[in-house]
């Protein structure tokens, strides 16, 4: 595929240095006073003051120059503005107002998750010690920004635009569209739209090593906030990722995650696999597998709703 990773994000929340003291206390590497990275990453998270909680850029990869001028051409003839520069195309999304911005490259590599054993009936791989988690439970680093969650009445607009436009690859769709998980990368989805009261971000989502880390990260968020959780520990239907969602100090759900489903042959996955009316055994998105079989109502309406989307309209995108 012509787009190939998720780059970064960045934020706008009204205090942007308790923000970055949170995920520094929490793992994540300090670059400067508004950005902040991973061991691998040095820009994952970036943060700017604004008078409402909302995504301010989309920064995504791409794999030729070429490319680049393939999706300004999409984007004019949808009447969408692009400058290209360089290596560099920017563009505004017409449904969040969002910066997106897209290069050539690739997101650096990952370094092999920690090797954990875990012993199961018929194996073990672990003997005459306890598991690694009993013995280290040091809160784990993420390991990258995975994944964005969109919220829009303007849905079906927005998986145009990321689709059919930027050339996002869709993984699968819950009632033919209602919500859309679609991917530029290998990860069953890096970006999901469902629909909301008024355009907004959802959550991000941070991979960690496995379900223990998820465990281990999400108690220490916990620790400090006992009313920080919003729903899990579980695993999805739709991705299959294990999953515990907590709310930020400035009031952005997030996610740690881990064991995500890698589609790799993109045509045997859509041949097979793909369900674009998703129903689910338990409700109509099939939340989980195992955990919370259902997210609460402050999952789709978090409390500063009516402040976005009163915020979106000062700034004139609603």
């Amino acid at each position: 595929m012509a787009l190939n990773g998720l780059l970064d994000i960045e934020i706008a929340v009204s205090d942007p240095r308790a923000l970055h003291s949170f995920w520094t206390r929490h793992g994540m590497v300090a670059t400067s006073d508004h950005v902040l990275g991973t061991s691998d990453r040095p820009t994952q998270l970036r943060l700017k003051e604004g008078a409402y909680r909302h995504l301010t850029k989309l920064r995504l990869s791409c794999e030729r120059e070429s490319d680049l001028t393939d999706i300004a051409q999409r984007l004019g003839d949808a009447g969408i503005s692009a400058s290209v520069k360089d290596t560099t195309l920017v563009c505004t999304d017409p449904v969040f107002g969002h910066v997106v911005e897209i290069v050539v490259g690739s997101p650096h590599p990952l370094t092999p998750t920690q090797d954990r054993a875990f012993n199961g009936p018929g194996r073990a791989p672990r003997i005459d010690t306890r598991a690694s988690a009993v013995l280290d439970r040091s809160t784990p680093a993420p390991r990258r920004i995975g994944h964005i969650v969109l919220g829009t009445p303007h849905f079906a607009k927005a998986v145009d635009f990321y689709a059919a436009l930027l050339g996002f690859r869709i993984s699968d769709q819950i009632r033919k569209g209602l919500a859309t998980f679609m991917r530029v990368e290998s990860d069953h989805h890096n970006l999901m739209i469902q629909p909301g009261p008024t355009s907004y971000l959802n959550h991000y989502a941070l991979e960690v090593d496995d379900v223990d880390a998820v465990g281990l990260a999400g108690t220490a968020v916990v620790a400090e906030n006992h009313e920080a959780s919003v729903v899990g520990v579980g695993r999805h239907n739709l991705g299959a990722n294990v999953f515990w969602y907590l709310r930020d100090p400035a009031g952005n759900m997030f996610e740690f995650f881990s064991d995500m489903d890698q589609i790799v042959d993109a045509e045997t996955w859509d041949r097979v696999h793909r369900r674009l009316d998703w129903e689910g055994e338990d409700g109509p998105a099939g939340f989980s597998v195992w955990g919370p079989k259902d997210p609460p109502p402050v999952f789709f309406n978090p409390p500063d709703i009516a402040e976005i989307g009163a915020g979106r309209q000062a700034a004139g995108l609603d």
